[in-house]
């Protein structure tokens, strides 16, 4: 029987695109008796039809200590959303990435519908959960307890499906394939410098308020440094307006100033610019894997509180923060982190990459290496699919 209302938690930017790109697969195969769609999510799910009961993604967490500031508002959507499940009783509840929120409103939903069990009330919500939270970096010991409130793992990542095999064998996983894959279309190909071109780089210092604070003032004096030793063009892509208000007021580095003066700063239009890029500045989220994409040499980075900084140096047990740095199971992007990420290490990677056209050509053939392996098109749909094969 097919669904007839799905409740989707989205938490971040990101997963409020993957879910509404979930949704549109879930319409084209519902056929005329669609769902009604419901939930937690952004401006992205609200365009795809979804009714949103709260936003969590304007205002997204980095680490324990932001956590604990906003617990208040995880709280009330918590309880809101509590509430929407207990009164509508939803077929499916889909958790789109977010997995620290999503896992125990998961869990919450097992025990209310256990609650409810009897002779005349035997709701059964079939408990998806699309993006696997990162249990293989950190905490392994929380997928243990994931087969007593899951039903699916939508896994956009290829080693994690042999990962639960192993640490989780309860667990039903299906790897669907990375969603930027359909997001870009074929990568380009690769193309040769014409004759007096000015290297460009595009910095990417993050999407979050927070990532954005304590990386700008690092990034932006080492995109000068390499404006300076090269005449490189320089581009900043800001994923949303709201970011520009995050940048801070930077300090001169001596006399000059620390934002390189021929900086075009944009929002959105990440592809042009990856397409266009020789060289890339960006930190270990998501976007390193679009820099993989379009093959992109890339110097990634990561700051954090120092609270938080310490917790996760004690927890995290992955030699590597960015993505493609995992996935190759090498480091084929040069990785800064907290103390180590200053303007004169990024500045030197960069300078170390665009001087060397054997380096930038190593880095771009890793970077190929990588994406190969996202898996094919199709990503949210083989999600829906799966959804609704149950």
């Amino acid at each position: 029987m097919k669904p007839s209302s799905i409740l989707l938690i989205a938490g971040e930017p990101s997963g409020d695109q993957l879910a509404a790109e979930l949704v549109r697969a879930l319409r084209r195969r519902a056929g005329p008796l669609e769902p009604r769609f419901f939930g937690a999510g952004g401006p992205a799910m609200a365009a795809a039809g979804v009714e949103i009961l709260c936003d969590l993604t304007a205002h997204s967490a980095i680490g324990p200590a932001d956590a604990l500031r906003q617990l208040g508002r995880f709280r009330r959507a918590f309880a809101e959303l509590s509430r929407a499940a207990r009164e509508r009783t939803p077929d499916v509840v889909v958790g789109v990435d977010f997995g620290a929120f999503n896992l125990r409103f998961l869990a919450a939903v097992t025990a209310m519908a256990h609650g409810r069990a009897g002779r005349f009330h035997n709701w059964r919500p079939r408990r998806v959960q699309f993006v696997s939270p990162q249990v293989w970096a950190s905490r392994p010991g929380r997928a243990l307890r994931m087969p007593g409130i899951l039903d699916r793992l939508l896994s956009i990542l290829p080693f994690e499906k042999d990962w639960y095999a192993r640490h989780a064998p309860g667990v039903r996983v299906d790897f669907v394939g990375h969603p930027l894959v359909d997001r870009h279309g074929p990568p380009p190909e690769p193309r040769a410098p014409a004759p007096g071109h000015r290297p460009h780089l595009v910095l990417l210092p993050g999407s979050r308020a927070g990532e954005l604070r304590r990386h700008w003032p690092v990034v932006a004096p080492a995109a000068r440094r390499v404006v300076a030793a090269t005449g490189a063009r320089c581009t900043l892509v800001l994923p949303h307006e709201a970011a520009r208000s995050a940048l801070p007021e930077l300090p001169a580095e001596g006399a000059s100033p620390a934002v390189p003066e021929a900086l075009v700063v944009q929002v959105g239009g990440l592809a042009e610019a990856l397409a266009d890029a020789d060289v890339a500045i960006a930190s270990t989220g998501t976007v390193t894997l679009e820099c993989a994409w379009f093959a992109v040499p890339t110097v990634a980075l990561y700051k954090t509180s120092r609270s938080t900084y310490e917790i996760g140096r004690r927890i995290v047990q992955v030699p590597h923060l960015a993505m493609p740095n995992l996935l190759a199971g090498r480091e084929v992007m040069p990785e800064f982190i907290q103390d180590a990420a200053t303007p004169e290490a990024l500045s030197a990677a960069v300078l170390g990459l665009l001087g060397s056209p054997s380096a930038r050509a190593a880095a771009q053939a890793a970077l190929r290496e990588v994406r190969g392996r996202l898996g094919p098109p199709g990503a949210a749909e083989r999600a829906a699919e799966a959804i609704l094969a149950d």
